[in-house]
């Protein structure tokens, strides 16, 4: 089941998402389902392969292209700079209002997905990990995660709406979200029984990124060593 075919709520149409099932679940039960949401650069490689990881783990993995609306099957890297031009385009284009309501789409969707538990989590990474803090205060997921997440000092307000297991990993030398931000994320998250938040010494942006130009294999293995744990605790 490489690809699956969603529709959208809003009645404009619909979009793929490609899934990565496991060849095993652990005690023989039934998965839960886990929402990949990507970065920048589109459903490409990268996402695939988490993707893969997710499965390898145990569970469903799903990952919705959120950029159909400009263009289905955007697949690039962080390669080129006309990669990078095009990314940068894509983010400044896109609705995130939209791409929350087919994040919620696919939610519903991952939940009543043949084969499944029923029980769903978000996990991104870029506008991704930003996506995934608007899915913990926007929706009824089971556990949301997010990796160097932009922006993520904007979204503050709404942190009393948060329920469910959310998962901070944040980078201290991102590029992409300056510290002043950052400080404000790790102030205001504390003492908050919901929300676990992790600091990357020495990290850039995309530490996690597997072959990407800011991976960093000591910072990437902790941060999806919490992640594995926290899925396992909310999905089973």
């Amino acid at each position: 089941m490489p690809n699956i075919t969603l529709t959208a709520t809003d009645g404009s149409g619909s979009f793929s998402a490609h899934v990565a099932e496991p060849k095993a679940t652990p005690g023989g039960g039934k998965p839960g389902v886990v929402v990949l949401i990507q970065e920048i650069f589109g459903v490409n490689q990268a996402m695939r392969d988490a993707c893969a990881w997710i499965a390898d783990m145990g569970f469903i993995a799903v990952c919705p292209d959120l950029f159909w609306r400009i263009e289905p099957g955007i697949d690039i890297t962080d390669k080129t700079e006309a990669d990078w031009k095009r990314a940068f385009e894509l983010f400044n284009t896109f609705d995130q209002a939209k791409g929350m309501e087919d994040l919620k789409a696919t939610l519903s969707a991952a939940r009543r997905m043949p084969g499944a538990n029923g029980r769903v989590g978000s996990m991104g990474f870029c506008l991704g990990g930003r996506l995934a803090v608007m899915m913990a205060e926007q929706s009824d997921a089971d556990i949301n995660i997010s990796y160097y997440g932009v922006g993520l000092d904007g979204l503050l307000g709404d942190l009393d709406r948060i329920a469910k297991p959310l998962l901070l990993h944040i980078a201290d030398q991102d590029e992409f979200f300056p510290p002043e931000g950052r400080a404000k994320v790790i102030a205001a998250v504390q003492g908050n029984a919901h929300i676990a938040c992790h600091v990357y010494p020495n990290a850039n942006h995309a530490f996690a990124r597997v072959n990407g130009v800011h991976w960093d294999g000591r910072a990437a293995t902790i941060a999806n060593g919490r992640s594995a744990e926290a899925l396992v605790s909310a999905l089973g």
